[in-house]
């Protein structure tokens, strides 16, 4: 038997339950958590001042900011935590959240001193550290809506002008939330929302820096293939955007002024009623559908503490040396790519008809094999379309093989040091290669769960895809630096002549900042089409490019080192701020030096003010004799600087396998 409610209680049922709904707070979905660091023993001194600090946050989580931090304790039980509520929640809704995230937490860290836990409304956390008014991009998440993009070029120029415009209102000095939220139109039928946050407590530089890193990071996953829907979780910022779902409130709860005697107000209220109980039904059944819709469509892509070898396991890499050989013919001449100092590299095509290029190490590299095998799983990883992609590796006997994505349009100092070859690079397509370098430079020094210097950063080591997109290639020399890490020595000098920065060369001195002088050297060169290493204005006089391009910024004549073949229509104030830049990053002071997110601050971004660049590192006066490299995939010079005192060979300088990650 079924019974009708009368149509009386029906509406009375309603307007109950708008009541209750007046002030509704949506439930807040967990999405990732980290446990950083610890331990703390039970009934410590820190757990009673974490205990105390949570029940803080908890109680400040109806302030109108969405935003709070506090300490308790003293000394070595000192606990620092905050909390950020998403900018567009109601007091209601980032209280619930709080609440919800402060129970979750310490069920999943139970002892940790440090931990992080994300929600879709919400962010807490807290350490045995200052945390506050500190710019910090890890640990982080990163998930996705696995539905590709449909018209990805249009879609990429909407979503990039409008997560632009969003990070530059967010990071405003006028924005005191620190929060941006904004929908563009891609079509008639097709609506992108994005949104953009940062804690308030950082600078509008620190929040601009890490809100860049953020939609970088989102920007260049998934090997390019543009995806529906994305976002980039930090300790210090997060930035998301959805296609056609209208993800945060555009507005808050609607008002109604009532005026006394006036038979109008009612017919309001009875509309007003009716409005927001079909809204609330709505946003009810939308918030069902939409949640189950992307459990199943969310996936993580980057997790960065939790053991990833059940994800990506050396068996999972491992390739069948037969299939490879007969993939490259037998590893024939007619395959051979370049010759460089760790072995050659071939050009194959696997069964399924993948082309993929393929370098055969030296047979003494004196490197193990399970050390082998654990750099191979650490650098398969490293997931940036900025970075040229490791599928696997291959070990029989002596032979071990690594196998890469094949890049069709072979290295970069092939076309930017060919006479004629150089006129298929115009402008756009060298500022585009130069920010290529530099977000690729990024996440490999920030936002990678590796911190990783390359240390052999060269035109020959850049590998350009069938549209022109810079990859970095080859990380046979690269060291991996622990979180806090920001120098290391070492006894043995590898590099290549003109790209190496003067504190590696004589000193053996190496840091991200190593990095960032290649990285200006090759600024310079795709700007000029002349190598740093020998570049000369005539037979009777030899002057290297770093100093050529110093003297003719000086006289004031920078557009005298910018290659004649771009012709006259390239924009010149582009050109000069690349030579700004490229200066910049060559200076012969380490700490003059801008690291690389300030570079690509100062690439995407005309408003930033560039600080004068210093003297650079002249290298002509050096009388190192080393020999060129020539190959597409890379080559290893050691220098004549080597030193040979036996007592710091203690280094291990065996590729990146030496150091743990972050």
């Amino acid at each position: 038997m079924v019974t009708r409610m009368p149509y009386t209680r029906g509406l009375l049922f309603l307007l109950s339950s708008l009541l209750l709904l007046r002030h509704y707070t949506v439930q807040s979905v967990y999405t990732d958590h980290e446990c950083i660091s610890g331990n703390y023993t039970a009934n410590s001194a820190y757990q009673t001042n974490l205990n105390l600090l949570l029940s803080s946050l908890t109680s400040n989580a109806k302030i109108d900011s969405g935003f709070y931090n506090t300490t308790i304790g003293q000394d070595s039980d000192k606990v620092y935590g905050l909390f950020l509520c998403r900018g567009d929640v109601t007091p209601e809704t980032c209280t619930s959240c709080i609440q919800e995230a402060k129970d979750d937490i310490t069920q999943r860290c139970p002892t940790e001193k440090e931990a992080i836990i994300w929600y879709d409304f919400c962010m807490l956390r807290y350490s045995n550290r200052s945390i506050f008014s500190t710019m910090e991009a890890t640990p982080y998440s990163h998930l996705i809506n696995t539905n590709n993009v449909s018209n990805s070029d249009q879609f990429d120029q909407a979503l990039g002008d409008l997560m632009n415009g969003l990070v530059s209102t967010a990071a405003s000095g006028s924005s005191t939330r620190k929060y941006a939220a904004n929908d563009t139109t891609v079509t008639s039928l097709k609506k992108i929302y994005g949104l953009v946050q940062c804690t308030p407590d950082l600078s509008q530089y620190d929040c601009n820096r890490c809100l860049v890193g953020a939609v970088d990071t989102m920007s260049n996953c998934c090997d390019g293939v543009r995806k529906q829907g994305g976002r980039v979780l930090r300790p210090s910022c997060s930035a998301r955007y959805e296609l056609n779902d209208p993800f945060y409130q555009t507005s808050t709860e609607p008002t109604v002024t009532q005026d006394k005697g006036s038979n109008s107000s009612v017919i309001i209220i009875i509309v007003v009623v009716v409005a927001v109980v079909v809204a609330v039904t709505a946003i009810i059944l939308v918030s069902i559908l939409y949640l189950r819709s992307r459990r199943r469509k969310l996936k993580h892509i980057v997790d960065d503490e939790e053991p990833q070898d059940e994800i990506i396991s050396a068996d999972s890499l491992q390739f069948n040396f037969d299939t490879i050989r007969a993939a490259t013919d037998n590893f024939s001449d007619e395959n051979k790519l370049g010759q460089g100092g760790f072995g050659a590299v071939y050009k194959g095509k696997l069964l399924d008809g993948q082309v993929v290029a393929v370098k055969r190490l030296s047979r003494n590299s004196g490197q193990g094999d399970l050390e082998f095998k654990n750099e191979v799983i650490l650098v398969a990883k490293l997931q940036h379309r900025n970075l040229v992609r490791l599928l696997g590796f291959c070990l029989k006997g002596e032979e071990k093989l690594l196998i890469y994505e094949f890049v069709p349009n072979t290295s970069l100092d092939h076309f930017i040091f060919d006479p004629i070859r150089r006129s298929q690079l115009d402008w756009e397509k060298r500022y585009k290669i130069i920010g290529g370098i530099a977000r690729g430079l990024l996440y490999l020094h920030e936002d990678s769960r590796l911190r990783i210097i390359h240390r052999d950063l060269k035109a020959s080591n850049i590998l350009l895809d069938e549209e022109m997109n810079a990859k970095i290639a080859d990380f046979g020399m690269a060291r991996l630096f622990v979180v806090d890490q920001t120098q290391a020595n070492t006894s043995r000098i590898v590099g290549t002549y003109g790209y190496m920065a003067p504190e590696y060369m004589m000193h053996g001195q190496f840091s991200v900042k190593t990095d960032v002088f290649s990285f200006g050297v090759l600024v310079l060169e795709i700007v000029s089409g002349q190598k740093n290493n020998s570049f000369s204005l005539s037979s009777e006089r030899t002057e290297d490019l770093l100093s050529y391009a110093w003297r003719k910024w000086n006289d004031g004549t920078a557009l005298a080192l910018m290659d004649p073949t771009l012709g006259e229509n390239c924009p010149k104030s582009e050109v000069i701020r690349c030579i700004h830049i490229g200066l910049l990053c060559v200076a012969e002071n380490v700490s003059d030096r801008p690291t690389m997110a300030s570079v690509v601050l100062m690439l995407n971004s005309y408003s930033a003010t560039l600080p004068l660049p210093s003297s650079p590192a002249f290298l002509m006066h050096s009388g190192s004799k080393l020999r060129e490299p020539s190959t597409d995939y890379g080559s290893v010079i050691e220098s004549s600087h080597s030193r040979s005192n036996s007592a710091s060979k203690l280094m291990n300088e065996m590729s990146i396998t030496d150091l743990s990650a972050r």
